[in-house]
């Protein structure tokens, strides 16, 4: 039986699971591959899990994106320039290669969005500074757009949300959320962004897809922006990159 699977903590519902699950019937090979959720709040323990002869591939979800470098024998070019990891491939030698498809699947829902063709952003604003935050900038930023990080904590590559004044936003137009703010079951939270500055001429972007509309998206179409893009399909791009890597 190969073993695909997830890592991180806490887990919860896990997206991965249940697409790669119905993935696996719908091309009936369930009898031969299957998918499960691995908890580890300690990335030390993932050494243990990666002992398991049948397991072929990993993905990696919050905290562990940035810490499991130390324990993998390679790192895509890609991935090493974004730090943070979100899919591991185990070779046949048992060996281990860190990818990031986060990138890929985000840029690939940017093309094909109309909304974003059309407005043409040329700023962004990235709330929150996780893994998901680097692959997106690096993203972002091969698209041409300059990228400006938004966190509680003042950085020095950072601005806090008290100084995102209407000279800001009206230079950024293109607004990500990548924290897990809105996510279930705290779908009540949202970012604390000035929504009243918000024109029709903003588009947002939640990469939360527990629940598929968010308190932030929908706040940001209540005050007028241009629209909002659900982070489902990026989940979808980034999935079946990983699937790509796995079976290469």
């Amino acid at each position: 039986m190969n073993i695909y699977g997830l890592i991180g903590y806490p887990l919860g519902h896990s997206f991965s699971k249940g697409y790669f699950t119905e993935k696996f019937s719908n091309m009936g090979i369930s009898d031969a591959n299957v998918y499960e959720k691995f908890e580890i709040e300690n990335i030390n323990d993932l050494p243990a899990l990666l002992q398991n002869p049948d397991l072929k591939g990993l993905n990696v979800t919050i905290p562990h994106k940035q810490n499991v470098f130390p324990f993998l024998d390679a790192v895509d070019e890609a991935a090493l320039k974004i730090g943070a990891v979100n899919t591991i491939k185990i070779m046949p030698d048992g060996s281990t290669k860190g990818f990031n498809t986060d990138y890929w699947g985000f840029r690939w829902t940017l093309e094909k969005w109309s909304d974003f063709q059309e407005i043409k952003p040329k700023k962004a604003l990235i709330l929150g500074k996780g893994g998901a935050a680097k692959a997106i900038i690096q993203a972002l930023q091969d698209l041409g757009l300059e990228t400006q990080y938004v966190s509680r904590r003042k950085e020095e590559d950072t601005i806090t949300y008290d100084e995102l004044t209407e000279t800001v936003m009206q230079e950024h137009l293109f607004i990500v959320n990548t924290t897990p703010l809105g996510m279930f079951p705290k779908v009540d939270t949202f970012p604390e962004i000035p929504y009243q500055l918000l024109t029709d001429k903003h588009l947002l972007y939640d990469i939360v897809y527990n629940p598929l509309e968010t308190v932030f998206l929908k706040k940001g179409l209540e005050h007028g922006a241009k629209g909002v893009h659900f982070g489902l399909e990026m989940l979808h791009g980034q999935a079946e990159k990983a699937w790509e890597i796995w079976q290469s």
